[in-house]
Formats: C-alpha cells, structure tokens, sequence
C-alpha cells in the first residue's frame, strides 16, 4: 500500500465567525481494488475513535456532507473527534475519468478498502455515517470487521439486493431517462423533484453536468448489483454496535429503512424518522440531525456534558433513553419525540421506537 499523493488544503471560509478555517489533509492510499482518496480534519484524540463519513451516488463528500459539518451546532462535535471523509473512487474534486472498459468495484469491494484507510491512518476505530450506498458500504465493512466500528449512522439505507421487480423498474425507467435523472430519484422523493426547489436545481445541476459523469454512471451501477446485506435479528449475521437508522418522511428509501430496522437488534438500534427532511435529511435538517448524533454519541459514552439545545428546548421534542451496559459503556438507546411533552425520560431497555422530528 502506498501513498499515491497528501495535499494540504484549507476551507475558503471560516465555519463561524471569528473561527480558524479548518486546515485539511487529503490523501490516496492504493488499495488490491485501486486507489481511494480521504481527506481528515483534525487531530485524533486519545481513546476516541474517528468519525468516518461515506457519501451517496451522485454525490462526493463535500456535496453529500458539508451543510452538516459546518453546521454551527455541529461544532461542538467535530472539536471532539477527528474526521475522516472517505471519496468513492472517481468521485473526487477533479478525478479523471476512467477509460472504457474500466471494471468498477463492487460495494463490497469498497467496504474492503476501508482497512487500507485506517492502517495508513494508524486509527484502530471509527464511528461512520453513510448515505445510501455509503450506508450499504459501511454496513458491510462492520458486518466483516466489527471490532472496529463503535457505532453506525445509516441514512436512506437499503440493505437488500434488487429483485426481479426492482430490476425491471430500472430498465424501464433506464429507456426513458437519463443516468442523472434516474440518480436524483434515488437521491430526493417526488414530491421534491415535483417542487424543483433551490436545493434541488442545484443538485440537478452538479450531477448533470458532473465532468465525471461516467464515473458515477459506474458508481450507480455497483449500488444497483448490490448483494443482500442478510440481516438476521437475533442472529449472527447482525450489527454488533449501536445504530442509529435515519430517514426523511416521504423519501425513496423511506419502506427499505423500516423493514431494515425490523431486522436488527432493538436493544442496539435507533430510528429516526424526520419530518420535512426529504431524501436527504443531511442536507436539509442538518440541525435536527446533529441534536440526534448528539444524543447518539453521549449514548455510546461521550460527550456527556454536552449541551442539548435544538430539541431539548422545543415543547415538542422528547428523548426517551435507555441503557443496558456493555463494560463502561451505553449499548443501548431509543429515541422519540411526542408531540404532547418537553421533558426527557426514560423507559424499558431493549426498546426502539419510530422518530418523527
């Protein structure tokens, strides 16, 4: 494995006002699947693992993450953990296209790039948030490797292969539309295409008019052989660590996040249904989400002197926390907001319930 290239680079504009720009580092690492570039933010801290993050076709990590990382309540997070956002390979700023015939890793290929990272980086655990097929990606690295990932944050994940159905739906819908049109119904529900908001004009336009177009035609092609992801509750084909399962009201993925849900461990899972957040509840309610991985991440044991601001203060929101122990450490908690109380409370362990932001 070897370094192919690091630069330095820095954000064009401080996060808050009056704040240092975060200093970047980006790296390629080659891989026995072929090269794949990262870019850390900060330093590691002691006995804490990474944040590793792992976008969504169509998208790179900067389109994919970055209203929610430089969200201002994001802050407080980001001081506490080093992170790692992890580009798909062809999906970076300024990647070549890759010549005709080019044989795209698979999803599970991708997922086994992942140890590539982390051995360059010298980082023994992660905390990772994926993103539809990034979602998929870093459920397979933790169904293969769950030693090292404390804990998953899993947007708009689908962990099933595509039937017979699926497949000619796809087709279909392949002779009259284009690759882009066809990735941004993935990416964002009807009824917001329908609007054809801001949001969604621009993203029209980056994926549109991507000058790696073909690359990411490859990248949509790989999500769409995904194998099964097998999920068995109870089994051992499971997540061992906390997750916390995410998905908009409405959104595309909205029924595969639900039966996902139904196939892991309550005692372990989260679920997160946010109310007008769309496809993409990263890019739309970064506030909601970020209030969410706070509580996510004092269950795990950090940050527990965090301040909850965004829904510990609205009347609507409620946290319903539970916790068995594994060690020192929180393995278990449920979220839920009730639109009847303001208060924090606990209930039984080994319990999950739906979330509605």
């Amino acid at each position: 494995m070897a370094e192919l290239r690091e630069v330095q680079i820095t954000e064009e504009k401080p996060l808050l006002p009056g704040q240092a720009p975060e200093v970047a580092k980006t790296h390629s690492v080659e891989t026995p699947y072929g090269s794949v570039t990262f870019t850390v933010y900060g330093t590691p801290k002691p006995k804490r693992p990474a944040i590793l993050t792992y976008h969504d076709v169509g998208l790179n990590y900067k389109s994919c993450f970055q209203p929610l990382f430089q969200f201002a309540d994001m802050q407080e997070i980001i001081q506490n953990f080093v992170r790692v956002h992890v580009d798909a390979p062809g999906m970076e700023e300024g990647a070549p296209v890759f010549p005709l015939g080019y044989q795209y890793p698979s999803l599970d290929q991708l997922a086994d790039m992942i140890p590539c990272i982390l051995q360059y980086l010298n980082f023994s655990a992660i905390i990772g948030i994926g993103v539809g097929a990034g979602a998929y990606v870093l459920s397979r690295y933790a169904l293969t490797h769950p030693d090292t990932v404390e804990g998953l944050v899993l947007i708009n994940i689908d962990p099933n292969a595509k039937g017979w159905m699926d497949w000619a739906a796809h087709k279909l819908t392949g002779l009259t539309s284009s690759i882009s049109e066809m990735i941004l119904g993935h990416l964002f529900s009807q009824e917001e295409l329908s609007g054809n908001s801001e949001l969604i004009q621009k993203y029209r336009n980056i994926i549109a008019h991507a000058p790696n177009l073909d690359n990411i035609e490859l990248y949509w092609n790989s999500y769409n052989n995904r194998r099964d992801l097998n999920f068995v509750r109870g089994g051992d084909n499971t997540l061992k660590c906390p997750v916390m399962l995410v998905v908009g009201d409405q959104a595309p993925h909205e029924d595969a996040v639900v039966e996902c849900n139904s196939k892991l461990d309550p005692t372990q899972t989260s679920f997160l249904k946010m109310a007008d957040s769309g496809g993409q509840p990263q890019l739309t309610q970064p506030g909601k989400l970020t209030e969410a991985f706070k509580y996510f991440l004092q269950g795990m044991g950090y940050m527990a002197s965090s301040c909850m601001t965004r829904l510990s203060r609205s009347r609507t929101a409620s946290l319903t926390s539970a916790a068995s122990i594994d060690g020192n450490r929180s393995r278990s908690r449920t979220l839920s907001q009730s639109s009847e109380s303001g208060t924090l409370s606990s209930g039984p362990p080994g319990h999950t319930m739906e979330v509605s932001c």
